[in-house]
């Protein structure tokens, strides 16, 4: 028989960790092993009881939620994290999916739903919550309507057919998908961290968006990094 799937909660609300810790332990296949109450406590507990799946919060002391998660992705890539936040503000959203999160859910989320999304989570797979994923959906098309050849027809500009990143601004933005700041792309690569800032600069431009967020976002639905 398989061991439990082994759960860490970060929260920085005593209740609300207690809650969830009530919520999961009834399930004979997960069960708690640590609970957090800021993002640098969890990535101890990461380290020291290697669990598969972190519930973690997004505005905690100390170390939020989204600088965790981008720790956690680097350092124990193996750990599925799902952010579990009252907050369905966009750029949380944006943020902590560009972090790395595996599943977004917000605290008013069924306990069923929960429970499911640390299983598929520890699965390899997602699960969001309806209303973040409708918003993600919404951004997307947002960002694709922008340049659709509708668009394009109705300003009498030629459509954006293909978009050509070279092999190096490729591998940076595998690495912008995954979270990673400059810093850490530079030092992945092992090229200057002001060699880094020129690659995402011409991404951007390329891809027509603002910044990093509208990105990852343009080069998920577009499959830029797709096989």
């Amino acid at each position: 028989m398989t061991h439990p799937i082994r759960v860490i909660l970060a929260d920085d609300h005593p209740v609300v960790r207690h809650g969830l810790a009530a919520i999961v332990d009834v399930e004979d296949d997960i069960e708690v092993v640590g609970q957090a109450e800021d993002g640098r406590e969890a990535l101890i507990l990461v380290h020291s009881l290697k669990p598969d799946v972190v519930l973690m919060d997004l505005q905690m002391p100390v170390m939020d939620g989204v600088e965790a998660i981008k720790h956690i992705r680097a350092k124990a890539p193996q750990v599925q994290v799902i952010i579990l936040t009252t907050f369905a503000d966009d750029d949380y959203i944006y943020e902590g999916i560009a972090a790395g999160a595996r599943g977004y859910l917000l605290k008013d989320a069924p306990p069923d739903q929960l429970i499911e999304a640390i299983r598929a989570a520890c699965r390899g797979e997602s699960l969001l919550d309806p209303e973040v994923a409708a918003r993600i959906l919404d951004r997307f098309s947002s960002l694709i309507g922008r340049d659709s050849p509708a668009q394009s027809a109705q300003t009498n500009a030629p459509p954006r057919i293909q978009i050509k990143l070279t092999p190096r601004e490729l591998d940076v933005l595998r690495l912008m998908v995954q979270g990673d700041r400059n810093k850490e792309i530079a030092q992945t690569l092992v090229i200057a961290e002001r060699t880094v800032k020129i690659h995402v600069g011409n991404i951007l431009g390329k891809l027509n968006v603002t910044n990093r967020t509208e990105a990852v976002a343009l080069a998920i639905q577009l499959g830029l990094l797709e096989d």
